[in-house]
């Protein structure tokens, strides 16, 4: 089949901008529209991720809160292990859109994955979680993986409208049970059943899309060497989720569950809030690599790698380092009354471990994805979970609840590092340090200009950050228009001269 007609029908099905003239444009094209729409539904749905913090904060104790996001951390990990060993060949052979179709096999894996989810039962009930907890952790846990291998094949086929519909009803789904649990049981292990019952209700309503002529395939090969395909990466997630999660259970394990609920808001704050832009930008241009590499070699590869992490860098070093100087005001703002005293110390530091964080998962493992070295994730991620347990346990147990924020930091910088250096024997993924020196640039003059203003404000923090947050967007824009960050001068002074 003639390449550039596949690529065509398959944007068309999307509902993406149709290929033009000139192979780099078309490319720039598809990746503004894509990441356009992933950026508006993941936004929507840390919009709602945002009000569940907020809301739930003030429902629930710290307590129940805790044993809520403990119950949660339980559940990712369980989902990782799951369907990490499926998500690959979707991505990989999916994406290429080459006509081949993997979902009769992977409903198959998926179907047994969820036949052997409570054997991990027993776990949950060794990790802390009690007996209610962990059953209704492990439901969680086979709701979010049917739901969330749907929304891979979307991505992977760039039926990206479709994957918004579904990301929208998930997030909405998940925060009007889980209010009306607060509103009338306010217990945190219905607030789990709650979110199970959300990825539920979500996965059926979209199982037509997702599964509509399938063909069921037993094809055992096929699924065992997807098994073993997988299992580094399998491996590797799990230990990379389990290094996300880890310090909330040493907190939990030290000072109690209470504290992991308070230790959890604050964290999970500034989580819900700076992840999703950096995945809608990575949700783009990923497979967009993936594609390239696959029909036009490693240089144009390379060339949309370098793009894209410019894009993630301009866009995240800013949220990061903004989030971080406003975050005092964020944190009483938001969060409910037993939850504000640990906000201020431990956001400024989540933030900027994010930061790491996203430059290592949304970047730098593309490499290992690319030159398809499973094994890569295997060392990166082994690595760090070592890492987090021995200085997340030590903070934590010298500085209290604060450690485990200073131990998230010390890990991500430890897992970019680590990954950085392994990028060299996989993909060398560009790191164009002339173009993302600009951006550190407008990053550090925001954070002057906005760190002084705030020294001298003494208003209330609504107030605040709407003095603070409109200042640092201009100084940063202001910034990024002098040094030309991503070509926006010379992109807009052509268009307000033509319209002159």
């Amino acid at each position: 089949m003639d390449i550039e007609k596949a690529l065509t029908t398959r944007r068309q099905k999307a509902g993406a901008v149709p290929l033009r003239a000139g192979g780099h444009t078309r490319a720039n094209i598809m990746l503004v529209s894509q990441a356009a729409t992933y950026f508006f539904a993941n936004v929507f749905s840390a919009l709602f991720g945002l009000l569940n913090v907020v809301v739930f904060t003030r429902l629930f104790d710290p307590r129940d809160y805790g044993i809520y996001v403990l119950g949660m951390a339980f559940a990712i990990v369980l989902n990782t292990g799951l369907t990490s060993w499926l998500r690959l060949p979707i991505l990989r052979e999916n994406a290429r859109g080459d006509g081949g179709d993997v979902r009769g096999t992977v409903l198959v894996g998926l179907v047994l994955s969820c036949v052997v989810a409570p054997l991990a039962y027993p776990i949950a009930l060794l990790s802390g979680l009690t007996k209610d907890a962990a059953a209704a952790a492990t439901a969680v846990a086979v709701m979010m993986s049917s739901f969330e291998v749907g929304l891979e094949i979307l991505r992977a086929q760039m039926r990206v409208i479709t994957f918004a519909g579904a990301t929208v009803v998930r997030a909405v789904a998940v925060s009007v049970l889980g209010i009306s649990v607060g509103l009338f049981a306010n217990h945190g292990v219905l607030l789990l059943c709650s979110t199970a019952s959300a990825f539920g209700v979500s996965m059926l309503l979209f199982l037509s899309p997702v599964w509509r002529g399938t063909s069921i395939s037993l094809d055992r090969d096929r699924l065992v060497a997807f098994l073993i395909g997988g299992i580094p990466l399998t491996i590797s997630s799990v230990l990379l989720a389990l290094s996300g999660i880890t310090d909330r259970f040493i907190v939990a394990h030290i000072v109690g569950v209470a504290q992991a609920g308070r230790y959890v808001a604050s964290s999970d704050f500034a989580n819900q809030a700076l992840m999703m832009p950096a995945m809608s930008v990575a949700t783009a241009f990923v497979p967009l690599a993936v594609h390239t590499h696959a029909q036009k070699g490693a240089d144009a590869a390379s060339r949309e790698l370098a793009d894209g992490v410019e894009i993630l860098f301009a866009i995240m070093l800013p949220a990061c380092l903004g989030f971080a100087l406003v975050s005092h005001h964020v944190g009483d703002l938001a969060l409910g009354r037993e939850f504000r005293g640990l906000a201020a110390q431990i956001m400024p530091i989540v933030s900027i471990a994010l930061l790491f964080q996203i430059l290592t998962m949304q970047y730098l493992h593309v490499s290992f994805l690319i030159s398809n070295r499973n094994s890569f994730y295997l060392w990166n991620t082994g690595s760090v979970i070592v890492f987090n347990v021995a200085v997340s346990y030590l903070l934590i147990e010298q500085l209290g609840v604060v450690g485990g924020a200073w131990g998230r930091l010390a890990t991500s910088v430890f897992g970019f590092l680590g990954a950085l250096l392994l990028t060299r024997w996989a993909f060398p993924v560009p790191l164009p340090l002339a173009r993302l020196a600009r951006i550190v640039v407008a990053g550090l003059a925001m954070v002057v200009v906005v760190g002084a203003l705030d020294s001298i404000l003494a208003v209330p923090p609504q107030v605040a950050l709407a003095i603070l947050v409109p200042t640092g967007v201009i100084t940063y824009a202001t910034m990024c228009w002098m040094q030309n960050v991503l070509g926006v001068r010379d992109r807009a002074l052509p268009a307000m001269r033509s319209l002159w």
